[in-house]
């Protein structure tokens, strides 16, 4: 059964559909199936991917509002090699809509449950908000990883997304956690940078990747030309630091696979 990890934070400008983008291609150069999900109306990872989101027939919207299967809406990603369930601007008529429908926190758990067998990671592009699409990202998830920079307003920005998460594994997916804080757009010779990466590495020891994602030119581009940045430049640190990442979660997945007790006979 293919891992489910949204990749969260309510605040804009951290890295989401960077991360979500490129940690979805270097899985892939890594020979894992993967699935992107873009629930942002702003539809920057499903265009990042290169693909269309002012010519969609299907998208996530009609997922969520039952007119359609998953697999009905499903696209592929030419450059990432990865398949995409792509969002244009009617997903912000379902923020609304999800408040009047029943089970509306699970919409996307029970989509993606016919699906997550197909897949060996699915990710979920979340929107810069704790709305109702984020719940039902948190919902749909085993667990969240949180892209953040290492300034004072993201640290402050955490602590909220933090206990938000604590409230929906109390209450509607028991089996969520935390997967991983990645570091974005880092630069060590801030003395700034430092002191929030020493913080989160007294906050989140076993959480917090060993992985950081720098400031890079290369990465900035690459969504413009509708592609992970691994084919844009795949020599540019980003797409290292990106594969680096990859390798990381691969392994914490075998780690994590090898500790599940084998079924009784």
């Amino acid at each position: 059964m293919g891992k489910v990890l949204a990749i969260a934070n309510q605040k804009g400008g951290v890295g989401k559909t960077t991360t979500c983008i490129n940690l979805a291609a270097s899985l892939v150069a890594t020979k894992r199936k993967v699935l992107l999900i873009d629930l942002d109306p702003q539809g920057n990872a499903s265009m990042g991917s290169g693909v269309d989101k002012h010519t969609l027939q299907r998208s996530v919207y009609d997922v969520l509002m039952d007119e359609c299967e998953l697999t009905d809406a499903l696209q592929t990603s030419e450059n990432g090699g990865y398949q995409v369930l792509p969002a244009n601007g009617d997903l912000t008529a379902a923020e609304v809509q999800l408040l009047e429908m029943k089970m509306k926190e699970s919409r996307l758990r029970y989509a993606l449950s016919a699906a997550r067998d197909k897949f060996d990671f699915i990710l979920i592009d979340c929107p810069p908000s704790l709305n109702m699409l984020t719940v039902n990202a948190l919902v749909a998830a085993d667990g969240v990883v949180i892209p953040m920079q290492c300034e004072y307003y993201a640290l402050e920005g955490l602590s909220a997304l933090v206990n938000t998460i604590k409230r929906i594994g109390q209450v509607l997916n028991p089996s969520l956690k935390i997967e991983g804080v990645l570091r974005t757009m880092y630069d060590p010779r801030n003395s700034l940078t430092n002191d929030v990466s020493a913080q989160l590495v007294q906050h989140f020891p076993n959480q917090l990747y060993h992985t950081v994602i720098p400031r890079n030119v290369r990465l900035a581009e690459a969504p413009s030309f509708g592609m992970p940045v691994l084919s844009y430049d795949k020599q540019s640190k980003g797409a290292i630091a990106y594969l680096a990442l990859a390798g990381e979660i691969n392994r914490r997945q075998e780690v994590a696979n090898k500790a599940i007790p084998a079924p009784a006979l």
